[in-house]
């Protein structure tokens, strides 16, 4: 039974050491991540800007801090931990993702972005 739970906690594993570097290395000091390459040569903010700064205050447990940072990113690894642990309680179950699902999700991204780099959502930019 421990052997088909394997891979599942193989990916917390990985993603405990991703979370613990990303808590550790602040990416509020400038030199210890990249740019972000959208930004960088576009001036605009992609859905992913601020997500370093959002994983570092979940790691610590401010949550207001991470939604300001990037409320996109909190919303998808609640989503992604959930998903984790659907699949650790049952390793054999493989959801079926409704495709309408995965369009409306492209859809909220795309607004998301959109938004945040418009004046009236200044809130949601990092």
């Amino acid at each position: 039974m421990l052997t088909s739970r394997l891979p599942a906690l193989g990916v917390l594993g990985c993603a405990l050491l991703a979370l613990g570097y990303v808590g550790a290395v602040d990416p509020h000091e400038p030199g210890h991540y990249p740019l972000c390459p959208v930004l960088r040569y576009t001036g605009l903010l992609c859905p992913g800007c601020g997500g370093l700064r959002s994983m570092h205050a979940l790691v610590h447990g401010d949550l207001p801090a991470a939604f300001a940072a990037n409320a996109f990113v909190v919303v998808v690894l609640l989503a992604a931990a959930g998903g984790w642990a659907a699949w650790f309680a049952r390793p054999a179950f493989r959801p079926r993702v409704p495709l309408t699902l995965v369009w409306s999700a492209g859809a909220v991204l795309l607004v998301f972005t959109v938004l945040r780099n418009l004046p009236p959502g200044a809130a949601l930019s990092p």
